[in-house]
């Protein structure tokens, strides 16, 4: 049976109690600030005008990945990529965000909802800085909520449990997904294998 109704959803889940209900704020306060300041990593999704989604990770050293302008207002680095950019399009289409900041070995998360801008250059590019390189552009953010989320699927995951990991047990190595499903003409998988060896991809990193 699908679920079309909230009455129908809230049926089968139930409602949140006065604490999960109440969590969000709308300005961020020394906790949040010092989550931002140590997490490396954060997913960031996004819309565009017609709804269509899209969720992509976020990574830098933890102190350069966020940079906090004021309560209400925060900053994440952009660096060299693929050029698709499909989450900063969206933006420019539907300034709405929602980001997720991680922290490793902790199941809990920070969440920051509000409304984007891209930015090409700021004074705080400065303090965003890696390896002498400033980001290539920011997405500012106007916070409208910020909340902690509970770590339970985390937890069920097992995700920062190290006996829990095998890469590559069912899934083939990053080289091999390159050759299948993205076609690269006069890339032979050595070549794919040696562009994708962590001391070769990281040259390009910044």
């Amino acid at each position: 049976m699908d679920i079309t109704t909230l009455e129908q959803l809230e049926a089968v889940v139930g409602t949140p109690g006065e604490r999960a209900a109440g969590k969000e704020r709308p300005t961020l306060t020394d906790i949040d600030r010092a989550w931002l300041a140590a997490s490396p990593f954060c997913m960031l999704a996004t819309a565009d005008a017609e709804g269509r989604c899209d969720a992509s990770p976020k990574g830098d050293p933890p102190g350069r990945l966020v940079h906090v302008l004021d309560e209400t207002t925060v900053a994440l680095a952009e660096r060299p990529g693929n050029k698709r950019v499909d989450g900063y399009r969206n933006v420019i289409a539907n300034p709405h965000v929602g980001l997720d900041f991680f922290i490793p070995g902790r199941t809990d998360t920070l969440r920051i909802n509000g409304s984007a801008r891209l930015v090409a250059d700021a004074p705080f590019f400065d303090a965003m800085a890696v390896r002498d390189r400033r980001p290539i552009l920011a997405l500012v953010v106007d916070i409208e909520t910020v909340y902690f989320h509970c770590g339970k699927a985390f937890m069920r995951s097992r995700l920062w449990e190290p006996e829990t990991w095998d890469p590559e047990a069912v899934v083939p190595r990053r080289a091999v997904i390159a050759q299948e499903l993205e076609p690269q003409p006069g890339k032979s998988l050595d070549d794919l294998d040696d562009y994708y060896r962590p001391e070769n991809y990281a040259k390009g990193l910044y």
